[in-house]
């Protein structure tokens, strides 16, 4: 499929130094817990016909939310897994205009499961750089439940009083990518 937005044909390549893989999650259902991973990459392939494809790998490992007693127990295999599952992966399946924006659809795999999301993107525009060639900007949102993707885990409040870690994680990305030479 094509897409409304007009890129260079060629790969254009995540620069981890200025973009964001981030998730966000309900905490004792009263509030948000908000991470990131740090090790990260990705390319945005544009064809000559204007189709594109884009992948995308993310060390699980790297998971920071800011408090390393958390960091350390999402590692492990109450969510995580990371020895099992290093890295989590997204390939796309096609893109799809939405309005202004666009929708791209795609196989993510997670904690070793492979689901089909929508990725709702908006365009940010290009710019020809700092002179290391043209960057590109998107961002982009989805929602997944964690129990889709096997992580399971319930931890009850007491007196039934919800969860202590929501279902829907929703998943946030600002990419700058960079045309390859």
């Amino acid at each position: 499929m094509t897409t409304s937005i007009t890129l260079t044909p060629g790969t254009w390549a995540i620069d981890p130094a200025h973009s964001l893989v981030g998730f966000s999650v309900r905490h004792l259902m009263v509030s948000k817990i908000r991470g990131r991973f740090t090790d990260f990459e990705g390319k945005l392939v544009v064809n000559e016909d204007g189709t594109a494809s884009a992948e995308a790998e993310i060390r699980v490992d790297s998971v920071t939310t800011d408090n390393p007693q958390r960091d350390a127990h999402l590692r492990t295999a109450d969510f995580f897994h990371t020895e099992q599952h290093p890295t989590a992966t997204f390939r796309s399946t096609g893109f799809r205009p939405d309005g202004e924006d666009f929708v791209v659809e795609g196989d993510f795999t997670f904690h070793g499961v492979t689901k089909p999301v929508s990725l709702k993107v908006e365009f940010l525009g290009v710019n020809p750089g700092m002179g290391n060639g043209p960057v590109a900007g998107f961002s982009a949102e989805t929602v997944v439940s964690r129990r889709d993707f096997g992580v399971d885990i319930d931890m009850p409040l007491p007196d039934g009083g919800g969860v202590v870690i929501g279902d829907k994680i929703t998943l946030t990305l600002e990419v700058e990518v960079g045309l390859q030479s």
